[in-house]
């Protein structure tokens, strides 16, 4: 990716944001960064391509990989899940399903056969371990689920006030509705989640690896794009660099906007992926083919990358032969609120 804003077609929509958050934080979702697969590094394995494809609604990743040395080997093939960290009450996190575990509803398969992963998963708080201590009180790791803060709250109170002591757990008292104070604990710990298996790539062969997932998309209701007021806030800049967003970008927003100075008729999604951790194989990727699609043809959507093309009327993709990716994935897509 590097330079080079790719964005198209009039439509509207548009949003907060997730640098600067100028719009403010109340309905504005967060997104989460995932990526594709990581491999053990080793020096006998190629990816001779990776096909990726980025939507709001799926991404899927098509890799060729091959083994050049005369034996065969054996590796760990992971795909970590983005981290899910909670602060309290007021987290607003954009996570796809309620699966306490596959919680972007990660398949992968071999040849055409599916995968049966490995799964890994810890409680960390300021770098500690948690994961036993919760499992022998019968909590739940994922902390973004309604039913782990109502197991907190239904344990004895030593416990509760051991988890809040360790950090794992805020105190959150509200009144009910005039029925009285509510003492109750929001879970305060970030969820570390990975799937792996073991692969044989066999000398001399091409494996085929295939994964999809549901990305966790950042979404807003409001836009602050093309507004007067955005350009004179201090992550204006930086925000516009992240997405390679463009002149013609924020007067498309603008347009959409009409005279008001923020619109809550449009909305913003905002999607991650991580690509360059994934630099663990012999050489460059041969042949990198990546798709953006933006969904609704009347959206705007900009997103870093040299030689954009656009191929369809919501797709965009982009080519390279040899290439070593060397910055993350994030696409900007503004449309109007209530459409799909």
């Amino acid at each position: 990716m590097k330079t080079a804003a790719s964005l198209l077609a009039l439509g509207a929509a548009g949003a907060m944001f997730a640098i600067a958050d100028p719009a403010g934080a109340n309905d504005s979702t967060a997104e989460l960064a995932a990526g594709g697969l990581v491999l053990t590094k080793t020096a006998a394995i190629e990816m001779k391509a990776e096909d990726l494809y980025i939507s709001p609604k799926q991404v899927r990743v098509h890799y060729r990989f091959a083994n050049t040395s005369d034996h065969d080997v054996t590796v760990t093939v992971a795909f970590p899940m983005p981290d899910i960290t909670t602060e309290g009450f007021d987290d607003m996190l954009a996570i796809p399903t309620q699966n306490p575990t596959n919680f972007l509803d990660f398949h992968t398969t071999v040849d055409g056969r599916p995968v049966t992963a490995s799964l890994e998963r810890k409680a960390i708080k300021n770098g500690v371990d948690h994961s036993a201590l919760l499992r022998s009180l019968g909590v739940p790791l994922a902390p973004h689920l309604a039913f782990t803060n109502q197991v907190l709250d239904g344990l004895p109170q030593a416990r509760k006030d051991q988890l809040v002591k360790l950090g794992l757990a805020v105190v959150d008292d509200y009144d009910d509705n005039g029925k009285g104070m509510v003492h109750h604990l929001d879970a305060t710990w970030t969820l570390k989640t990975t799937y792996y298996w073991t692969q044989t790539f066999p000398a001399g062969r091409e494996v085929i690896v295939e994964h999809r997932y549901k990305p966790a998309v950042g979404e807003s209701a409001g836009t602050s794009w093309g507004s007067d007021y955005w350009p004179k806030d201090p992550g204006y800049a930086k925000a516009r660099a992240h997405y390679c967003v463009d002149d013609d970008f924020i007067a498309s927003a603008r347009r959409a906007m009409g005279k008001g100075d923020l619109s809550p008729a449009l909305t913003e999604q905002r999607i991650e992926y991580i690509l360059t951790t994934g630099g663990n194989w012999k050489a460059p990727i041969g042949d990198f083919h990546m798709t953006i699609d933006k969904g609704d043809p009347a959206a705007l959507v900009s997103f870093c990358g040299e030689g954009v093309v656009k191929t369809g009327p919501t797709t965009f993709e982009v080519r390279h032969a040899n290439y070593m990716p060397t910055q993350e994935v994030s696409v900007l897509i503004l449309k109007r609120l209530g459409k799909q």
